[in-house]
């Protein structure tokens, strides 16, 4: 992925850029607000990577006016404000997902793995398949070969979610953010009851094992043999 990693702190930015440039990604540094926008504009990126806190155009206005121009590149969030109301006002102002510093930067490399797996805007995905499993996005139904498999809503959004970066380890933090919303550990095992209400679900409709989970990692939706 080409990345533009928006960054008023050096030091920082540079841990940022080895950490991403080992995972094979290409990094750009724009020092601050001003450099990065007109960059964000100017250039094609696959990634921005922004800190809340800049000279120039701080990061929340900076983003806004990349949006208003037309600028739709997933952007992340690498901010040391980690309040509930300044994750709000980064998604609000068209933030893609949202890391708190201190950080661990194996999360940060799946963030942005995941944000580099989402199909582009102008493609609408309408159906998932995974393995024997089918997904029809557009009448929220689920079947395995035929057969109906009924979900509480928020089940189905846990598996579309996780079907829409199949393939992908979510740790848990990343699906209490992205389909309960929650932007702190609720200390409780609603993820993990989730997954195994739904793994009993599929298994009873007859379909092949496929949400798996990863030791010290989190969860992945994949056929069987990938497992």
């Amino acid at each position: 992925m080409r990345i533009l990693l928006i960054e008023d702190d050096a030091e920082a930015a540079s841990y940022v850029a080895r950490g991403l440039q080992a995972a094979n990604h290409v990094i750009e540094h724009a020092p601050d607000g001003r450099a990065g926008l007109a960059r964000a504009i100017a250039e094609a990126w696959d990634l921005l990577i922004i800190d809340r806190m800049l000279p120039g155009v701080d990061g929340l206005s900076m983003l806004k006016a990349a949006r208003a121009v037309g600028v739709q590149t997933p952007a992340l969030f690498l901010t040391a404000l980690g309040g509930i109301d300044d994750r709000v006002d980064g998604l609000t102002a068209g933030g893609d997902d949202y890391l708190t510093k201190p950080f661990s930067f194996a999360e940060l490399a799946a963030r942005v793995a995941a944000l580099g797996r989402r199909p582009p805007l102008s493609v609408k995905t309408t159906t998932h398949r995974i393995a024997n499993l089918e997904i029809d996005r557009l009448t929220r139904t689920v079947s395995c070969e035929g057969t109906a498999i009924t979900l509480q809503p928020r089940e189905y959004q846990l598996l579309d979610f996780m079907a829409l970066h199949a393939g992908q380890v979510l740790t848990r933090q990343m699906l209490l953010e992205q389909v309960w919303d929650f932007h702190f550990d609720p200390k409780t095992n609603i993820v993990e009851s989730h997954i195994s209400r739904l793994r009993a679900k599929l298994t009873e409709a007859g379909c092949d094992p496929i949400i798996h989970t990863i030791r010290h990692a989190g969860y992945r939706l994949g056929p069987p043999n990938n497992s």
